[in-house]
């Protein structure tokens, strides 16, 4: 049986935005491991579009970058979203009901199933189907974009903390 991670950067203040907080070396390096290691991943809309990015080499990419981007590549997607008409590569779109496909890929699957997005996260939280969160705290405050938690914050247990890098705290929970 599949596990379902819901894991995503953020700010002190709660907030996740990909423009702003850096990623520096360490953290892209667990990122990379994180990536080539999974089962796949399961996205919303906006944050599929985000990740997009990865689909075509960019000449002022690093071996790091060019590392991440074959990784994700390779990973089966599912794409949870009503609006899109079609998705890009090694990617599955998954329109109304999403519940059934996600608790089939968890009973069929094996390893972990990454959860990118606060909203999908949220509606799979509702529906008791996140295993695990993992928080990665970097040292700014944004205070404003979307948040983590995009609705009321589940009753959690820690289960583990762990320093990436020099400024990054991973605190990993489960469900109480």
């Amino acid at each position: 049986m599949a596990k379902l991670v819901f894991g995503m950067n953020q700010s002190l203040d709660g907030y996740v935005d990909h423009d702003g907080m850096p990623t520096g070396p360490a953290l892209f390096r667990h990122w990379i491991e994180h990536v080539r290691d999974l089962t796949g991943s399961v996205y919303g809309r906006g944050m599929y579009e985000v990740m997009r990015y990865w689909d075509e080499d960019r000449p002022e990419w690093s071996a790091e970058h060019r590392e991440f981007a074959a990784a994700w590549r390779r990973q089966p997607k599912w794409v949870v979203s009503r609006s899109l008409k079609s998705v890009g590569p090694n990617a599955t779109l998954v329109g109304d009901d999403f519940e059934a496909v996600i608790r089939r890929l968890k009973a069929e699957l094996a390893g972990e199933i990454a959860v990118s997005g606060p909203d999908l996260a949220r509606s799979l939280t509702d529906l008791g189907l996140i295993d695990e969160y993992r928080l990665y705290f970097h040292p700014f405050v944004l205070g404003r974009g979307k948040p983590f938690f995009a609705g009321p914050r589940p009753p959690l247990r820690l289960v583990t903390s762990d320093l990436i890098g020099e400024d990054v705290i991973r605190l990993t929970y489960v469900p109480a």
